[in-house]
């Protein structure tokens, strides 16, 4: 179809012209990408979504159309009819699809002009990232922002071509529905015709999925918004986006060779990458004894090693404490670390600082023995069990943490990341996926001194841990599994609870009584007495899977209206203040805020 602009009729994309389109009459619009004035002929690379193409105003075709050309800058937007012509000898400009030809150009309209750019609309700027999301209208005309942005539809078309033709139902779920915290705050939306009663925007389509599991659907999916209201780490967002499933009568093994699927089919038409499958399979206990995370990238080395045994009767105090008090010691080996200097030490011992570590003692192992300042606190026999444990050799230095499991595993787990980095161990290139299975079904919250579901309430546990759900909640496994794809979790699920009887005993052990558990949860609960099948599935992050596809540090740079790190919209000014006409309707007041 051919848009029209007066009687400027669109014929051609201007990043489709190629040298097949030589001698052709064409008419094209688009934005002024650059302009160049050589010698009285103008040369304009004139661009849209598709690319860009050389157009050229000659006084040998049209003196005052070339003047008009002199005055126009960038970003104004053009429409012109002209004929495609083969570049001269020498002049061809092989960096773009189209530079091989140019359009004279014949006849010229002005469609809109430009104020002056806050900064230049190309893909290599120094600019901060406030003020391209101020600007986001100019930011998303960059080569590098449309074609992510494009890249990201094409990821949703394929995602919904390989669940059309696995027998999935596309059902979109509420976005107006019941508070039900649990984790992050719920985004509260206060409804006119109730005075004081409110809707919450969903953290996920957790509760209506299951629903439709028990309506009979068998098979869901959806790409759907969540919302959380959370503090904000450096890559979250408030409002993302998730490509989400359910499946009934399945169990582990049906969902997690589904979604490879999914996987493998993306990976190969969007970048043309073998996914191999079925994808390696690690324990929850596995992956933080080895790496102190339950996401670890396996693409390098430098695992953790467990110490708290010979900890325990060494007489180095620190350790021993913590071993005899239930905490954990362990240890890395950064091999060839030893030219490490006191102040790159100090610097590390900062880092692991940042995730609670109290310390971080090292031992080098020079040729000429070992350099540290707690070597004399091991016994002979106890240091060469160490090195040995630790694979230690000449040029190695070792790092230790001692303190509780959380705090030890996550200092040490973010310290391999970083000498990951430093010592270039990292193959970017590699694409290594894998599954971790057989979470905990509960982790125990201090400051509230009770249990809370590591995933949510809803998670299964394994068949053979239900009689310890009221003895020992702490050593029942879950039926849950995550997908990590270089040390980012990219999507997790699990098997859901679809009897009533034990979806009671897991709100018990959590704390939550019969009468709460109605409040919240009721029209779920009053589902699963009505024949509700086995069922489970599983969610991705589409906006982080977008970014790591693309190589994309932010998943801001894949979305086309994100929030900052501090949940703002620069762009509109969101969240603002509304009138109070609006808050009165609502039965709404608000406290003014106290003068700093």
């Amino acid at each position: 179809m051919l848009d029209h602009f007066g009687n400027f009729e669109r014929t051609h994309y201007c990043g489709e012209l190629r040298k097949e389109n030589i001698g052709e009459d064409v008419c094209l619009t688009g934005w002024v990408d650059s302009t160049r004035d050589h010698g009285g002929v103008v040369f304009i690379d004139l661009r849209d979504r598709t690319g860009k193409v050389q157009i050229v105003f000659s006084p040998e075709i049209d003196e005052e159309l070339t003047e008009r050309a002199k005055k126009i800058k960038d970003e104004y937007v053009l429409a012109v009819k002209g004929k495609v012509r083969k570049r001269p000898e020498g002049t061809e400009n092989p960096k773009i699809s189209t530079g091989e030809v140019e359009v004279y150009v014949e006849k010229l309209k002005i469609l809109n002009r430009s104020r002056p750019l806050p900064f230049p609309v190309e893909d290599e700027i120094k600019v901060g990232e406030d003020t391209r999301l101020k600007y986001r209208f100019l930011d998303l005309r960059r080569k590098k922002m449309q074609e992510n942005i494009i890249f990201r539809h094409r990821l949703y078309q394929t995602v919904r071509k390989v669940f059309n033709e696995e027998g999935f139902i596309e059902i979109e779920t509420p976005f107006l529905t019941k508070s039900t915290p649990e984790g992050a705050r719920d985004f509260l939306v206060p409804s006119r015709i109730y005075p004081g009663k409110f809707y919450a925007l969903p953290q996920s389509p957790q509760l209506f999925k299951q629903i439709l599991m028990i309506s009979g659907f068998d098979k869901y999916f959806q790409i759907v918004k969540c919302f959380r209201d959370e503090d904000l780490r450096a890559d979250r967002q408030p409002e993302f986006t998730q490509i989400d499933f359910e499946m009934s009568f399945v169990r582990e093994k049906d969902v997690m060779k589904f979604a490879e699927k999914l996987i493998k089919t993306v990976y190969k038409e969007l970048l043309d990458i073998e996914i191999e499958t079925p994808l390696s399979v690690m324990s929850y206990d596995e992956a933080m004894e080895r790496f102190g995370t339950d996401r670890p990238d396996t693409r390098f080395g430098l695992e953790l090693k467990n110490i708290t045994d010979i900890a325990k009767s060494c007489n180095f105090k620190v350790f021993r404490m913590v071993a005899e008090n239930g905490g954990i010691v362990k240890a890395l080996n950064f091999k060839g670390g030893a030219s490490l200097s006191r102040k790159e030490i100090d610097d590390l011992t900062k880092f692991v600082g940042i995730y609670g570590a109290k310390g971080l003692a090292w031992i080098k192992v020079q040729p000429d023995g070992l350099q540290s300042p707690i070597v004399k606190f091991f016994s002979e026999g106890e240091m060469n069990e160490i090195l040995k444990r630790l694979e230690a050799e000449p040029g190695d230095i070792l790092f230790f943490v001692a303190d509780s499991y959380e705090v030890t595993n996550h200092a040490l787990s973010n310290l391999r990341l970083k000498l990951g980095k430093i010592a270039n161990l990292i193959d970017e290139s590699k694409i290594n996926l894998l599954w971790i299975t057989d979470f905990p079904m509960f982790e125990w919250n201090e400051e509230e001194n009770r249990w809370e579901a590591l995933h949510h309430p809803f998670t299964s546990p394994k068949e053979e841990d239900i009689e310890k759900l009221e003895t020992n909640p702490g050593s029942v496994k879950a039926r849950a599994y995550d997908m990590v794809l270089n040390g980012v979790e990219i999507g997790g699920g699990s098997i859901r609870i679809h009897r009533p009887d034990i979806q009671e005993k897991v709100f018990k052990v959590i704390g939550l009584s019969k009468e709460e558990a109605t409040d919240r949860f009721g029209f779920l609960l009053e589902a699963l007495n009505y024949g509700a099948p086995p069922h489970g599935g599983m969610a991705f992050g589409l906006d982080r899977l977008c970014a790591l596809m693309r190589n994309e540090e932010s998943i801001r740079d894949v979305i086309a209206f994100p929030k900052t790190q501090r949940g703002q919209c620069l762009l509109t000014g969101a969240p603002d203040s509304v009138r109070p006409q609006q808050l009165a309707e609502l039965k709404i007041s608000v406290e003014a805020e106290e003068e700093e």
